[in-house]
């Protein structure tokens, strides 16, 4: 469980996630850069999808990149642009191609090489037009996905992590013992020609022990960290991992102060729960960042493979990474999480909940991993945006008042489009007297109106 400062304990974190218990709460929030348009994608919908970063990358931010991805200052903005414009552009692509949709990731040092793949050659042509690579393959996306979630179904402790690898096209299984994945296979019937078998020493598992990151305790004992502060009606609370407690377990802060209490949670299947804080405690839209700094959440747009993301923890404080795979399924002692995102983030024992963030963009709470923040490892987080919407939460973010009643706000003038829902990738909603369709699953708010994030909607 993570440590904080006592109000930015109940602030909303942002980025990636393992299921550590023990110490801590995180503060994260890049700042939004501009990046001159690629080639086929408007001025506008780039304008947009840099908006969903903050206005300026915080020196901590860049600190952090340099000091875990070897990153200048300049090349760290570099990077933050372009992720929000491969975001974008992937999320439309993907729209765009429908079931021949075979995954994205990007590129280089400064992540400017976007590459979508499709599983029909006559999609190459839309693709490039976008700036974007073109892979053709064999399989879909949700093909791989089709055949993890087998595995997912049969699989122990010794292959506890698995997941499809779209710049391969193949499924990944990661073994403790030799021959555990080969038996995995078939027990299920898979096809080895689809999987790639990873030798691995890791063992994912639960450490269990409010600002994003700030440290919380449960029941007066065990320590966790701080997710991203919500509010539910006029309650304030925070998001964290579901391995931290259990409904009706109480909470107190980081300076031992009586904090609250879970209402809710789910571990093993997910890893979520949130926790009603009493009216000692407010959220506020800020991660712990490094050296204590305020990092601002100004949303909730998950990030492509490949991208940067940040990490607030109360034991080990604020780490850097990218994304490695979304949608993975990863089995502890505890039994198995399914859907949550591979990063190689560091993470250890006390950052269990606490937050993972992308520029400005809240990502999910962290769950659990392996490694260290002295030899590295590969931690694992539970994505954000599947909690607010399955407690009817909403996320504090700057500029965001004390927010709607209980659940989504009312419906706006002439549309079904509301502030404060979670909307997943091909939702439809009207707005204006227009039909749009979601291009990236986030919580929906004031200032975010279909007609003018085009990074978010498009019009039908």
């Amino acid at each position: 469980m993570l440590k904080r400062h006592a109000r930015a304990a109940c602030t909303a974190l942002a980025a990636a996630g393992l299921l550590l218990a023990a110490a801590g709460g995180a503060t994260a929030g890049p700042a939004p850069a501009t990046a001159a348009p690629t080639a086929g994608t408007s001025a506008a919908a780039t304008s947009a999808a840099a908006t969903l970063r903050t206005a300026e990358a915080p020196s901590e931010l860049l600190a952090a990149l340099r000091r875990d991805l070897g990153l200048t200052p300049t090349q760290a903005k570099a990077r933050l642009a372009h992720e929000a414009e491969a975001g974008a552009t992937a999320a439309r692509l993907r729209d765009r191609l429908g079931a021949a949709f075979a995954g994205a990731w990007v590129d280089g040092a400064d992540a400017a090489t976007l590459t979508v793949a499709t599983t029909r050659a006559a999609d190459a042509a839309a693709i490039r037009a976008t700036g974007a690579r073109a892979a053709v393959v064999t399989r879909t996306l949700a093909d791989l996905d089709a055949a993890k979630a087998v595995l997912d179904r049969a699989a122990d402790a010794s292959t506890p992590v698995r997941y499809a690898d779209p710049r391969t096209n193949r499924l990944v299984v990661e073994e403790t013992r030799a021959g555990a994945a080969a038996r995995l296979l078939a027990a299920t019937g898979t096809d080895p020609a689809l999987v790639t078998v990873v030798r691995t020493a890791e063992a994912p598992r639960p450490l269990y022990d409010l600002r994003g990151g700030d440290a919380y305790y449960m029941n007066g004992s065990g320590r966790c960290s701080v997710g991203f502060p919500v509010t539910k009606g006029t309650v304030n609370g925070f998001a964290t991992a579901g391995h931290c407690g259990r409904a009706g377990t109480t909470t107190s802060g980081f300076n031992q102060v009586a904090q609250g209490s879970f209402q809710a949670s789910v571990f093993p299947g997910n890893d979520m729960a949130w926790v009603a804080t009493n009216a000692q405690w407010t959220a506020t839209p800020y991660v712990k960042g490094s050296g204590g700094a305020n990092v601002q959440v100004t949303g909730s747009v998950l990030q492509p493979v490949g991208a940067s993301v940040c990490r607030s923890g109360s034991t080990t404080g604020w780490h850097c990474g990218t994304v490695q795979q979304h949608n993975t399924s990863v089995t502890y002692p505890e039994g198995t999480i399914s859907g949550v995102t591979r990063t190689t983030v560091c993470a250890e024992p006390g950052d269990s909940g606490g937050s993972y963030i992308s520029g400005s963009q809240a990502q999910g709470v962290t769950s659990g991993g392996s490694g260290n923040c002295s030899s590295g490892g590969t931690t694992f987080f539970q994505p954000l945006n599947p909690i607010l919407s399955a407690y009817g939460l909403t996320l504090k973010t700057t500029g965001s008042g004390p927010g709607p009643g209980p659940g989504p706000g009312d419906p706006e003038p002439g549309g079904t489009w509301k502030a404060g829902t979670v909307y997943a990738t091909g939702a439809s909603v009207t707005h204006g007297g227009a039909t749009y369709r979601c291009l990236q699953g986030h919580q929906a708010q004031t200032g975010w109106e279909p007609p003018v994030v085009p990074a978010l909607w498009q019009r039908v």
